[in-house]
């Protein structure tokens, strides 16, 4: 008599799908999101801005800000640099072309204006694309005090704000304080640019009259 066996069933096999998971932004995009702009709380606390569109009020990271640039003697600097060196920080009057009208105009309004501008310690400096030679002739044929920035690849041209799109260089100002604090910075013509720096520093001889005034004050006492 033949036995017949049960065909055991194949054990079933349960696969559990795998939950959805969530998609967050990487930390690298989140620290790439506010490498340009790092803002502090709103309460009272300034923008350190690193690149972008800056605007009076704002702070910039000195270190690397706008690249390496050349004085028109041959000279390799940088915005840190430069500012560094000055007692009060830096005041740069950008201009599309060395020895065209306009920029004459502006370069010899800053020239004639240098000793009042350059009163409360700031230091002057035109910038342009031009070459060293190039700006080396206009700051020698002009008798400009003052020396002019080469930045043939725009990079701090651009760091300020002032490149013209797809390329040139737009006429404005700039102005940085020591501990990187944006004072100025606009577009504008020859006599706009210089009017510009003029009120920020009368704007400084004003405070400064006004503290010399506290403390002679305070020297005296009352009654003396």
């Amino acid at each position: 008599m033949v036995e017949l066996r049960k065909r055991k069933d194949p054990p079933s096999t349960n696969i559990k799908a795998a939950p959805s998971k969530k998609s967050t932004p990487s930390a690298a995009a989140k620290k790439n999101r506010g490498a340009d702009r790092e803002l502090s709380n709103p309460e009272g606390s300034t923008n350190t801005v690193s690149s972008g569109k800056l605007k009076t009020g704002d702070t910039i990271k000195l270190q690397g800000f706008g690249g390496e640039i050349e004085t028109n003697d041959g000279e390799k600097t940088t915005l840190e640099q430069l500012v560094d060196r000055s007692q009060s920080g830096v005041v740069l009057f950008t201009y599309p072309k060395a020895s065209t009208p306009g920029c004459t105009t502006q370069a010899c309004l800053f020239r004639d204006n240098f000793t009042p501008l350059t009163a409360t310690g700031f230091s002057i400096f035109g910038l342009s694309s031009d070459s060293p030679k190039s700006n080396s002739n206009f700051k020698e044929k002009q008798s400009l005090p003052f020396q002019l920035l080469c930045d043939p690849g725009a990079s701090l041209i651009g760091a300020i704000g002032m490149k013209k799109s797809p390329k040139g260089t737009i006429r404005g100002v700039f102005v940085v304080g020591k501990t990187g604090r944006v004072e100025a910075v606009e577009p504008g013509g020859p006599a706009a640019t210089v009017d510009v720096v003029r009120k920020l520093i009368q704007g400084q001889d004003g405070s400064l009259e006004e503290s010399a005034q506290s403390t002679i004050e305070g020297e005296k006492g009352p009654g003396k």
